[in-house]
């Protein structure tokens, strides 16, 4: 009998130890999840300020375009060797458009590597003006008259935005034929900004 209740007591007390370890490892395991549940916190709030500041960010790239003008159709090397001159003398014939004081760029050039085959679209000129309120000027008139013409070619422009904002865009244009379905009134604000009315 005393042997019997010895050994049950071994038992318990190596029952305790094992109670008592696998205690001290559940505690060790809770500090260590409680540490990771800090640090998912944390990496939550980071992705939320890392989301602003990326969209700050899209919104300041989208500010130092505004600027800067795309202007189409124009063919390969009529511009001769200075785009500059060549715009500031073309842009009020083809616009019917009065620019005082005259037109200035920081910047012209035409986009991407020389073309040969003069079967081959004409690559985009791209100009920065100095003045924001002639660009404001350009837009406002391509936007009312349409694509403007020389020599029979049409000569589309176009404001200059951030890739993100274009792509945004570009969902944006794909979806007009559907609003005007539906007999909505829209508009596209830069950079994306889009209001909406119903018609009455």
């Amino acid at each position: 009998m005393d042997n019997a209740i010895t050994s049950l007591t071994a038992e318990t007390k190596s029952m305790r130890l094992d109670i008592a370890g696998f205690q001290s490892r559940v505690s060790g395991l809770e500090q260590h999840v409680e540490t990771v549940e800090g640090h998912v916190t944390t990496f939550q709030d980071r992705d939320q300020e890392l989301l602003y500041l990326h969209s700050k960010l899209i919104v300041l790239e989208d500010r130092s375009h505004r600027d800067t003008v795309h202007f189409f159709g124009f063919p390969e090397r009529m511009e001769g060797t200075d785009t500059h001159p060549f715009l500031r003398e073309v842009l009020p014939k083809i616009t019917d458009l009065t620019f005082d004081p005259p037109l200035k760029f920081q910047r012209a050039h035409r986009l991407g590597p020389k073309r040969l085959d003069k079967a081959t679209r004409p690559r985009p000129i791209i100009a920065c003006l100095l003045r924001h309120t002639q660009t404001r000027q350009l837009l406002q008139g391509a936007q009312a008259h349409g694509p403007f013409r020389m020599e029979g070619y049409e000569m589309p422009m176009t404001a200059d935005f951030s890739k993100e904002t274009s792509d945004r865009r570009k969902v944006f244009l794909a979806l007009r034929p559907r609003l005007r379905q539906l007999e909505l009134k829209y508009r596209l604000f830069e950079p994306a900004r889009i209001t909406k009315k119903w018609c009455v």
